[in-house]
């Protein structure tokens, strides 16, 4: 897969999504390349998770175009887009607690070369999807964790955990849905440094609320309000933006990073 930087990986366009009356969504494109970190950011309500959901195919898009790699893609399942290399974390953890950590990426590897007829084979005698496993525990900055019972994680290391399986499935695209919710600060820089690493090949799109995380990740933000796009620019152009204080963050003042 190539690695070029400025590779548009996901493209949605005028993404709207109508819950009866209500509008959720209208007219949200988000543009995802490789080598970026992109997040949506707004108030509780904005209409994030909803997003993100009709990016993962969790939810289907009333109106609107979702590409990836320039194919359309907006008819496909969750479970099909994952197959072509969109992955997804979510704001509840989702690991199986009383495995190792080892044995929860060896499965989300295994998912994606699916052997039938190796039926008799000993899971972990699988030396691709052990090494595979391996790889993405390490790049997730869980090398040492690798032969713990996975509850019994700290919650950082648990969601790094998660992330480790989402790179099991060969995502190209991340979806991380609040990554850095409810760790203090320790875990929220340790989360902050797995993300550079995962840019510097991947595209990652996500939710978050964590100012100072935002400010010292983002490559690119999109803002939105009440199920709008509000303005979408560089850090500094969001930091700067009159209309997103008054709308998110309040004034200028409120900035510490």
């Amino acid at each position: 897969m190539s690695t070029t930087k400025n590779e548009v990986l996901l493209q949605a366009d005028k993404l709207t999504r109508r819950f009866g009356g209500l509008v959720a969504n209208q007219d949200i494109s988000v543009t995802l390349e490789r080598q970026m970190i992109h997040v949506l950011l707004g108030p509780n309500g904005a209409g994030k998770s909803t997003c993100i959901n009709m990016l993962s195919g969790d939810l289907p898009p009333s109106e609107g175009r979702i590409h990836y790699l320039g194919k359309d893609i907006t008819a496909l399942t969750a479970a099909q887009r994952s197959q072509v290399g969109i992955g997804r974390s979510y704001q509840r953890t989702n690991i199986f607690p009383q495995f190792t950590v080892l044995e929860n990426v060896r499965l989300a590897a295994q998912s994606r070369r699916q052997q039938p007829w190796s039926l008799f084979t000993k899971a972990m005698e699988q030396k691709w999807a052990l090494e595979k496993a391996r790889a993405c525990i390490d790049e997730a900055g869980l090398r040492k964790r690798v032969d713990w019972v996975s509850g019994v994680l700290s919650h950082g290391e648990q969601r790094q955990l998660e992330i480790a399986m989402v790179l099991a499935t060969d995502a190209q695209v991340l979806l991380l849905d609040e990554p850095l919710a409810g760790m203090g600060s320790e875990e929220s820089a340790s989360m902050v440094e797995v993300l550079k690493r995962l840019r510097q090949t991947r595209g990652i799109l996500l939710v978050e609320h964590d100012m100072d995380a935002v400010f010292a990740v983002a490559d690119m933000i999109t803002v939105m309000v009440n199920g709008q796009l509000l303005e979408c620019g560089p850090p500094a152009q969001i930091k700067a933006s009159v209309a997103v204080q008054q709308a998110y963050l309040g004034t200028e003042d409120s900035f510490h990073v």
